[in-house]
């Protein structure tokens, strides 16, 4: 469990609250919840009241939605400061997808009704929030024309160009980065199967974009990938 002043450093992270003052920050902190969950712990599913905005202190928690027939379709992978489930703020209604621990994981979780008393008696702050949100939905359209106009290839080195630059290390072989799911979760984000995801990325390593070393990817030739990216 994080202390008070762990705390404050991840709230600084979330992007609801990084435009915030220090005083602003204090009454947030106020609000906060904690909850440890251990991996492949579910938060809350598809359908569930949604009575409360999540975001991330440590681990990672994954967003999906199922079919008929049970297959995950993987809406976002969350990391520390994410915030998830925040289209339930302010709507109330019930959360439109399941959120689940993908590793041992810390969340946090404010309840809408006391983060809507908060913003209420504080018109400032309630300026700020709005003007983010406007900017994730903006992120999330654009995420809605990748998969719409995107081939799957393309998705994938969209998907990989976006993890690089999120948490790439350089190194002299060229940009390293750990996945932060398995294939069969990446296939989940991209849209597609998994046999689909291994043989793109055989392809890509035949083509000297990438190369693998299991749970390791490593960019070889970023102008390329992103060239890939922009489709």
């Amino acid at each position: 469990m994080l202390n008070f002043k762990q705390l404050d450093e991840v709230l600084k992270k979330v992007y609801l609250f990084s435009e915030l003052t220090g005083e602003e920050l204090e009454k947030v902190k106020k609000l906060v919840n904690t909850r440890e969950c251990k991996k492949g712990t579910v938060i809350f599913f598809e359908g569930d009241p949604g009575d409360a905005l999540y975001f991330v202190e440590s681990g990672k928690v994954k967003v999906y939605k199922s079919d008929d027939e049970g297959r995950e379709y993987i809406l976002h992978i969350f990391g520390e400061g994410d915030v998830f489930a925040e289209t339930v703020f302010l709507g109330g209604n019930t959360y439109p997808a399941t959120a689940e621990a993908v590793e041992d994981s810390v969340v946090g979780f404010i309840k809408n009704e006391d983060l809507e008393e908060l913003i209420r008696s504080n018109p400032d702050l309630s300026l700020k929030i709005i003007k983010i949100m406007a900017s994730r939905l903006r992120d999330s359209q654009e995420k809605i024309k990748n998969l719409a106009l995107k081939d799957t290839y393309d998705r994938t080195a969209c998907l990989l160009h976006k993890i690089s630059l999120e948490s790439g290390r350089r190194t002299p072989r060229g940009i390293e980065i750990e996945l932060p799911v398995t294939r069969q979760e990446l296939a989940a984000l991209v849209g597609t199967s998994r046999e689909t995801v291994t043989r793109i990325l055989s392809q890509m390593k035949k083509e000297g974009i990438i190369d693998i070393d299991r749970q390791k990817i490593i960019v070889l030739n970023e102008k390329k990938l992103m060239r890939c990216a922009r489709g």
